[in-house]
Order: structure tokens, then sequence, then C-alpha cells
């Protein structure tokens, strides 16, 4: 059994009650389901031989508790699959949120959308639909048992049907629930493409790349129609045979039962108890459309567990709380995996309490892995990366919050207002402290001039890259941790906004570890130790001025160094 079906069938548990009520109507509709056809048959016996009309009072008290029992059946189901697309949608959404960075390509925003959306609904109401199935074929087991000791003959031909069903069934699930998942697939690209596309939406506008970029968003349209049109004809074709056998079964029945009445065997009571337990051992036949159903929920359990899966948390070392220490970081033997590629190999790295590392190299060389290692963002595939003698992995969150803070390139900034933004993940109340912190990273005097100051709603705060970013720096100052890592955090600077930002954080975090994935050689030049990556190694660890002596080293920086004329290099 896949991951994706024990997700189906385990989420009744999600339900909470209403899922108790729902299990309990299912069960006494079926006990009512097998009453009714022989109070039924005792009842018309008992009127066409004038005994009274006790058993025909009796069957309309069983029709009218099968009513209202049906009725607290349905509400129950309501509530039950809502309960259950809720609890999906918030497990979902917190995976999406856990999601490591490696995995965060494979599942655009526009594809999650789908997934929280579609998916999780398709799901719930496949859950109810696989109860719905198995208590129609509980149902059809029962009614043959009663056929059965009712007259055997009827009972096999019932029976005869039952081999072709289960075949069509089975198919019909298998290539449906496979198409369905390709189609929600090719949906969900759609979507994350047109997001993509909304999201630089200036840029497309200015560039007149309009109609391009429209043929580049449809593109998948097309296999989105034929994978819908393959869906179409294998229902079609499942179609009709379950029609043809529900008729021949029916057909059968009624020629077998009506020539048990015609040789006396069967009493006119008898056949229509024959022919209710019959109706009843051949819905198993009449279950297409909850077949179909589940066909399609399986394809988007299977999507929903596929976020589920790649958002589980690595295995814990233990987990446990920061040691005291000074922010020393320890990098042993570490290999990196991303996907089937390996970004870091053989990493070996200490970083001394209280310095600055500047980690440098080529493009595509690591740098931005190897920041996010230290943080935990990233899991080795092998080796160990410790803080203060601590292993990150067996961090809990607030301690992990206290080793390691991070300025990002291109920072998400989260919260109600600037001031929230700044003191994110640091407690409700930032209050002075998240000014302090704006004006080391210089955001001090652009946040004033917003309409509220640092109460203004991030919503009406429009930012230019500059100055999110050192909104961004903000954050991290904030948090007040043992080790920073900027992840090329002033890339959008000026030179002189950089150097104003520089010299103030170098004051305010002074005995703080610092790990700064440098493109300048400014940058490189103020760190205290140097980490050169390349290809997926570290090719050299020593001071700036003992690696400028290496042409290749220089290399790096050649493209920078005309531009930075302030810097005087050794």
């Amino acid at each position: 059994m896949s991951a994706a079906d024990r997700l189906l069938l385990g989420s009744l548990r999600r339900s909470g009650a209403w899922g108790a009520v729902y299990l309990a109507t299912q069960a006494g509709g079926v006990v009512l389901g097998l009453l009714l056809p022989g109070v039924l048959a005792a009842a018309v016996d008992s009127v066409v031989a004038g005994a009274g009309a006790a058993s025909a009072v009796r069957f309309l008290f069983l029709v009218l508790l099968a009513a209202g029992l049906g009725a607290v059946g349905g509400v129950a189901a309501a509530m039950t699959s809502t309960r259950i697309e809720a609890s999906l949608r918030r497990e979902l959404a917190g995976s999406a949120l856990r999601l490591p960075p490696a995995a965060r390509g494979t599942f655009p925003a526009g594809d999650l959308a789908s997934r929280l959306v579609a998916s999780t609904q398709e799901a719930a109401g496949t859950a109810l639909g696989v109860f719905e199935v198995a208590t129609a074929l509980a149902m059809a087991v029962f009614g043959v048992v009663a056929l059965w000791l009712l007259d055997w003959t009827v009972a096999v031909a019932v029976l005869a049907a039952a081999p072709a069903t289960l075949l069509v069934a089975r198919r019909l699930v298998t290539r449906t629930s496979d198409l369905f998942a390709r189609y929600q697939t090719l949906q969900g690209r759609v979507s994350a493409l047109l997001s993509d596309a909304l999201s630089g939406i200036r840029t497309i506008r200015a560039a007149g790349t309009a109609s391009r970029e429209a043929d580049r968003v449809l593109r998948p349209v097309a296999e989105l129609s034929r994978t819908g049109r393959a869906i179409w004809r294998v229902q079609r074709g499942s179609v009709w045979q379950f029609s043809m056998l529900m008729t021949v079964a029916e057909l059968s029945v009624m020629a077998v039962a009506g020539w048990g009445v015609a040789r006396g065997r069967l009493s006119a009571g008898q056949f229509l108890a024959a022919s209710a337990y019959s109706g009843m051992a051949l819905g198993a036949l009449g279950q297409i459309d909850a077949v179909m159903e589940i066909a399609y929920g399986r394809g988007s359990a299977r999507r929903v567990q596929e976020v589920l899966s790649a958002a589980a948390p690595p295995r814990m070392v233990e987990h446990c709380g920061l040691p005291p220490g000074g922010g020393q970081v320890v990098i042993a033997d570490v290999r990196v995996r991303l996907g089937d590629q390996v970004v870091l190999e053989g990493v070996d790295l200490v970083v001394p309490a209280g310095a600055m590392l500047a980690v440098v190299g080529a493009s595509g060389t690591g740098k931005s892995t190897l920041a996010r290692l230290v943080g935990g963002l990233v899991s080795p595939e092998r080796g160990t990366v410790c803080i203060d003698g601590a292993d990150v992995r067996g961090l809990g969150p607030y301690a992990r919050r206290a080793a390691v803070a991070y300025a990002f390139e291109r920072p998400h900034l989260l919260g109600a207002t600037v001031r929230d933004a700044i003191g994110y993940g640091g407690g409700p109340n930032p209050g002075r402290r998240a000014e302090e912190a704006a004006r080391i990273a210089h955001a001090d005097e652009f946040i004033r001039r917003l309409p509220d100051g640092y109460d203004t709603a991030l919503s009406q705060a429009p930012m230019s890259g500059g100055e999110a970013q050192r909104l961004g720096l903000a954050r991290a100052l904030f948090a007040g941790a043992r080790v920073l890592v900027l992840d090329d955090a002033t890339s959008s600077l000026d030179s002189l906004t950089e150097l104003q930002v520089t010299n103030a954080m170098a004051g305010a975090l002074a005995g703080r570890t610092r790990l700064v994935v440098a493109h300048r050689v400014a940058t490189a030049a103020r760190a205290d130790l140097v980490a050169w990556l390349d290809e997926g190694r570290i090719r050299a660890l020593a001071p700036h001025t003992s690696l400028w002596t290496d042409a290749d080293y220089r290399a790096l920086f050649a493209d920078g160094v005309p531009q930075r004329t302030e810097v005087r290099v050794p």
C-alpha cells in the first residue's frame, strides 16, 4: 500500500466525532438495508393472506427510520469531509513552510496553491468515497448471503456478474488514477508559470514580450487537453461496460426469480425480497461514480503526500538546547547533495568564535549552500555541522534561532508592520530593539519617512531592493544570534551605503561570529579568514592578504576591482 493510500484510509481520524457519527450511520444503513426486504416480504404476504397490517406498520416504521438515518448521515458526511479537508490543508500548508531549500524548486508557488486548494478537496471527498464503496460491498455480500438463504439459484445469477465487474473496476481505478495525477500536475505547472509571469509583469511589459510569455504559460495546455480527453475515453469505455453488466445482471435475476414464482418455490413477497436483495447485491455494480471519485482522489492524495514526504524533518541527532559558547562553527567532512547533484564534498572548516569568515568562489561552487548549511537550512548527506559543540540538526527551533541568524539577498519580509518585520520570530513586542537594529542597518532614516514610521503596514511600505535588504539585515541583527550569516545580503546597496552599513555592523557585531558570502574584494579584505570554494570543495582557507598572491583568486574579483577604487588591495 502506497503512502498516498494510507493517507486516504487514515484520513477519517482527522474528522473527530463527526467521523464516528458518519461511520455509525453507514453501519445503521447496512443493518436497515438487510432488514427492509425481509420485512417487506412478510408485509406483502401478510396482506395477501388477509392476516392484518401489523407487518406493514413495521415496514413503514423501518422506512421512516432509514429516512431519518439518511438525513443524519448526509450532515455527518458533509461535516466529516469538511474537517478532513481542513486538516489536510493545515498539514499541507505547514509542510510547505517546512520544505527544505533543495525541494522548493520542485514545488513552485503556483503548483503548491493548486495542491493546497484542489488536491486536498479531492482527497477529502475520496476518503468518504472509499467508505461508501466499502459499505456498498458489504451490502452486496450480505445481499448475496440473503439471496442464497432465500433461493440459491438467484444468488448464482448475481454472482455470475461479479468477476467481470471487478475486472472493469480495477482497470478503471488504475488507469484513471495515473491520468488524473498527470492532469493535476499539468494544472499545477500552468499555475506556476502564470504566477512566475505575474511576478515579473513589469519586466514583461517593458520588454514587450507579453505574447511570448502567454505562449510560454499556455504551452502545457495542449498536453493538459490530451490528458483530459484520455480520462474521458477511459470513463466512456468503462461506463457502457458497467451499464451493460448491470442490465444483464438485473434481467438474469428477474428471470430466475420469476421462474421460481412460476414453479412455486417463491411467494409474491419473497419475489419482492429477492428483487430487493438482488438490488443490494448488484449495488456494487452501480458504484461507478464512487469508483471514479476514488481514482481521482488517489491522484490528488499522491500530490498531497509528495509535499508531506518532502517536508519530513531529517532524523534528529538529539533534541537539545544550545550549550554555552561564543559561536564557534565546526564543519566536519560534509557532503551535500541537492537532487542528483553533489554540491559540497569533503568540506572541513573551523570558524573561531567571534571571527569573520568570507566565503568566495565562482558562481555555482556552493557558497550559498555552505551558508545555509550552518543554520540547518540544508542537511548534509554525510558529516556534521556544530555550533559550540552542538550538532545543528539536534537543536530545537528556539535554540537554533539563538544560534544562527540569516540575512539574504532577497529577504522575504513577514509581519503586519515594518516593526513586526524587523522583530519577526522574536516575540510579539519588538519595541525599541527593532529601531536600534534598523539604525545599525542604516534603515532607520527611510523607515521614519514612511507614513506611520515603524508602524506602517508592510503592504503600504513600497521599498527598493536595497531598502528591503537593509530591513533583512535589521531582522538578522534583532535576533541577537551567536552566528550571523550574510548570504550576499548587501548586493543591492550602493558602494557608499554598503560601506556605512559594514562599518556600523563591525562595531555592533564585535565579538560575534560572522559568515559572509562575498562577491566584492572589499568584503573579503575585511574578513579575518577567507574560505575559497572551488567545485564544491574548499580550495584554500587563509587570510585575504595571503590568497591575493594567487592569480586564480584575484580573477574571482576581476570584474569588481576597477569599480571599488576606494579599496587598497595588498
